[in-house]
């Protein structure tokens, strides 16, 4: 099968999954993936479609498939890892989901979707400091709450540690 039809094969899956019709494009990536067992987009596509439909235990596979390929674009990179951390956080797999999602983190430090789903595996993990920490950072950084914005600096402060007193 041509690289263009491949292309072709992964747009229809797209627009089945988005058009409601995730089943179907399940079916399609699995055929795919049949036919084209390294191929990291695959990969990805197929770890997607099943965390969408509530397979997570069937994703793991195809997202660690994934991210072992060098050819995996950056973007589909950054979903993967966001994707296989949670699943395994989702899964109870909290140890993994820490693990993976730091990853992410390190690679992407500018995702706030990432540090938001590390701080729920650590949360998971008992280490609620470094959960509340992520959570204040981003907030910090990232709210337009007029309010919040006054307060940043204090935020980021405590966000340090806030089990500090005077």
């Amino acid at each position: 099968m041509s690289a263009e039809k491949k292309k072709d094969l992964l747009d229809e899956a797209d627009r089945l999954r988005e058009g409601g019709r995730p089943e179907e494009a399940r079916e399609r990536l699995l055929a795919l993936t049949a036919e084209y067992p390294d191929d990291a987009e695959v990969a990805c596509r197929t770890a997607w479609i099943h965390d969408a439909l509530g397979l997570e235990s069937e994703a793991v596979p195809y997202y660690e498939r994934a991210l072992a390929n060098p050819g995996l674009s950056a973007q589909d990179r950054r979903g993967s890892l966001l994707g296989l951390g949670s699943t395994y956080r989702v899964l109870g797999r909290y140890g993994q989901g820490v693990e993976t999602l730091r990853r992410g983190v390190e690679e992407f430090p500018d995702d706030g979707a990432m540090r938001t789903f590390l701080a729920m595996a650590l949360f998971n993990t008992g280490e609620h400091d470094e959960a509340m920490r992520l959570l204040l950072e981003l907030t910090a950084a990232t709210s337009k709450d007029p309010y919040v914005q006054q307060y940043r600096r204090a935020i980021e402060h405590y966000a340090k540690d806030l089990h500090e007193t005077v």
